[in-house]
């Protein structure tokens, strides 16, 4: 992100050179304003020493000693090593480069005070790389109140963040304007501006340790809802702006659509025709549809999507859907064509793997409007690729496309429709915030005959018990998924990997055909090994999570997840949601390895005791947070740096009717909060 505010230039601080200044950039921070802004991400509690003997390894914690030994080791890779003691136990301080400022600091005899976390070395308890302070008597006093901790980059030490913020709050802390009204202020009890940021970066000796390392203080939940607030701004605006631009009319005239429904060998459910209703609505409006369509694994959004497509095409223009991973593209371009050739519709694919001739061929037919239909990954939105007449993309799985990659269709045509289908239900809260810029569409229905999916949760001890339901599936004519979070071994990861347990799966079932599949595959070993499943001749499937999304086939009716305890939650039920997929009764084996954690117990029972997508969500929400549930990276919220959509969302509900108010008294001050939090004017645009 570039562009947060205007303000002082960095270099004025002083020990703040060029240098430095480009490395703050990096961040995001190019002024002094922007970098009280950059704000702490978590609190450690430095205040307690711990004394050596009762140190444990994995535990983050300072403690006071006096250097019994110091020395260089290591010939190829030297280091500079330090021995510690306080009359309870040694420890070892280690630093991968040797430095003068070092052996000067921890000579034998002088007192020292580090902070780091502690691992098991091979003399005993160290800790790599501490921050330290040292003193030639005695060993100093730890800090008097929690130390602020920020996101950082190569050659930028905390210290050096600490001593710039301060120096900024110093010189212009109370001079910043003040954006949000003074009736929110008041209503909820917040603090002005520079009384917040203060508290922040430099929390009081007195300051509620639990409250603030909890980011409930309400300074923390003033900034909070004050970032909320500038995000919800930004992405309304967006939406504005997309309804207030032109886009072609795409009329159709039923043709297409109308064979594609009389083709099918089912009915639509009554959410889907309400789902097609809307989107079909959408299409013949002036201004671009940008419609979000949520349904659980299952319900039959890629129907409504192929009917948009189809819609298009009718009304003379190309038609694109997009998908994250090339297995879901490519599931979806084998549907597709299956639907539309018989249609007399070809389906164009591209994707990055393709050879470069393929690759040039697929988009000279792009760009001459050879290419009506087009299915493919996000290389369908590299600059190279130029759409004829682009009027519709579609694009499967929200969370991994967001608001930025969103602007960016524009590149491709005259504001082209947009409709973007998950099947990884968001709680509305976080909709609120996240997707504001986007009409909603829930398709709440399971196709007739579809049962909820039996789950059970075993310890892996039972295998043999797993093997045998396996058989017994096998043998009334079914099939089998077996997935394994890992392509092959880890010694860190003590789990079982696709690989061995591909192999040790073959030896325990010779009289069936056991497939493989792994994201390494090339593109045709992938399309061979799924295709041999789908056609009944492979029996169990043994797979990594690249068959999450996407793969349908009805006649699998068993689902053995291996290590369930490492999975989310959505990948839990999306991998769930590739069996009970035709009208048998279907299961999912959660296998584990005990002991479980806290939260390995809660997203184990929620699977149990729930099919619902919505319910599974919000669980997730509740163990993860917003950043793993939304992927913020990709949904333009990646720079949050002090709102948590799961921590704060009691703040969310008030955000449309602040930016309603500050919208109609002060839209300047709107612009502004956009600039101070989020940036990027060329995306998100002025508001007014």
């Amino acid at each position: 992100m570039t562009g947060r505010g205007g303000g002082r230039p960095l270099t004025e601080l002083s020990g703040l050179g060029p240098r430095m200044a480009e490395r703050l950039e990096r961040l995001g921070v190019t002024t002094q304003e922007a970098l009280l802004f950059h704000l702490p991400y978590r609190y450690q509690d430095r205040t307690r020493v711990i004394a050596i003997g009762a140190l444990a390894p994995d535990q983050e914690a300072g403690c006071q000693g006096v250097v019994r030994a110091a020395e260089v080791v290591g010939r190829r890779r030297p280091m500079f090593v330090a021995r510690i003691e306080d009359g309870t136990g040694f420890l070892t301080l280690r630093f991968f480069q040797v430095r003068e400022y070092l052996k000067r600091s921890l000579r034998p005899g002088r007192g020292v005070w580090a902070f780091g976390t502690v691992r098991a070395g091979q003399t005993g308890l160290e800790m790599v790389h501490p921050e330290l302070e040292t003193d030639a008597e005695e060993p100093p006093e730890a800090p008097a109140h929690l130390t602020p901790v920020y996101a950082a980059t190569e050659g930028l030490t905390q210290g050096r963040l600490r001593a710039w913020i301060g120096q900024a709050l110093s010189r212009a802390g109370a001079r910043l304007p003040e954006h949000l009204p003074e009736e929110v202020r008041r209503e909820h009890g917040w603090p002005a501006l520079a009384e917040a940021l203060e508290t922040v970066h430099r929390p009081p000796a007195d300051a509620d340790v639990e409250a603030l390392t909890a980011f409930r203080t309400p300074a923390q939940q003033r900034l909070a809802f004050e970032e909320l607030l500038a995000h919800h701004l930004a992405l309304r605006k967006v939406g504005q702006e997309r309804r207030s631009a032109r886009a072609p009319v795409l009329e159709g005239t039923g043709e297409l659509t109308n064979a594609l429904l009389a083709s099918l060998p089912f009915a639509l459910t009554g959410a889907q025709e309400r789902a097609w209703a809307e989107v079909r609505g959408d299409l013949r409006g002036h201004h671009p549809m940008q419609r979000l369509i949520q349904g659980d694994v299952g319900s039959g959004k890629t129907v409504v999507a192929a009917l948009a497509l189809l819609q298009a095409v009718e009304a003379g223009h190309q038609a694109a859907l997009m998908a994250p991973t090339e297995i879901l593209a490519e599931q979806h371009a084998a549907t597709l064509a299956e639907w539309l050739r018989p249609l007399g519709l070809e389906v164009h694919w591209l994707a990055g793997s393709l050879p470069e001739r393929e690759r040039r061929a697929q988009a000279e037919a792009i760009a001459n409007g050879a290419a009506r239909v087009v299915v493919g990954t996000h290389a369908l939105f590299q600059k190279e690729v130029r759409f004829a007449e682009l009027g519709l993309v579609v694009i499967d799985e929200q969370h991994r496309f967001g608001v930025h990659q969103r602007m960016a269709l524009k590149e491709k045509g005259p504001d082209p429709h947009l409709l973007i289908m998950t099947a990884t239900p968001i709680p509305r809260t976080l909709a609120m915030t996240a997707f504001a810029d986007l009409e909603g569409t829930v398709i709440d229905e399971l196709p007739p005959g579809r049962q909820p999916v039996d789950t059970v949760g075993i310890s892996d001890a039972r295998r043999e018990e797993v093997e045998a339901r396996i058989r017994d599936a096998v043998a009334g004519g079914q099939q089998a998924y077996w997935v394994c979070p890992l392509v092959d071994e880890s010694e860190m990861l003590q789990l079982e990997a696709a690989t061995a347990t591909h192999e040790r799966l073959q030896a325990a079932f010779p009289e069936l055909s056991v497939g493989l599949v792994h994201g390494r595959m090339t593109p045709e070993e992938k399309e061979a090994a799924m295709g041999a499943f789908k056609e009944g001749t492979t029996h169990l499937l043994v797979a990594t999570p690249v068959i999450e999304v996407g793969v349908d086939v009805p006649n699998a009716t068993l689902m053995v997840i291996e290590h369930a305890e490492r999975m989310g939650l959505a990948q839990l039920h999306q991998l769930r949601g590739r069996v009970g997929r035709g009208s048998r009764k279907s299961a999912c084996v959660l296998l584990y390895h005990p002991p479980l954690g806290e939260k390995a117990k809660r997203r184990i029972a929620a699977m149990r005791e729930t099919n619902d997508g919505f319910r599974i969500a919000q669980v997730d929400l509740e163990l993860r947070g917003p950043g793993e549930v939304l992927g913020t990276r990709q949904t333009g919220l990646e720079q949050m740096r002090i709102a948590d959509l799961g921590r704060d969302r009691d703040l969310i509900a008030a955000l449309p009717g602040a930016a309603d108010a500050l919208l109609r008294t002060d839209p300047e001050a709107a612009n502004a909060l956009i600039r101070r939090w989020v940036g990027d004017r060329a995306v998100y645009g002025e508001v007014g």
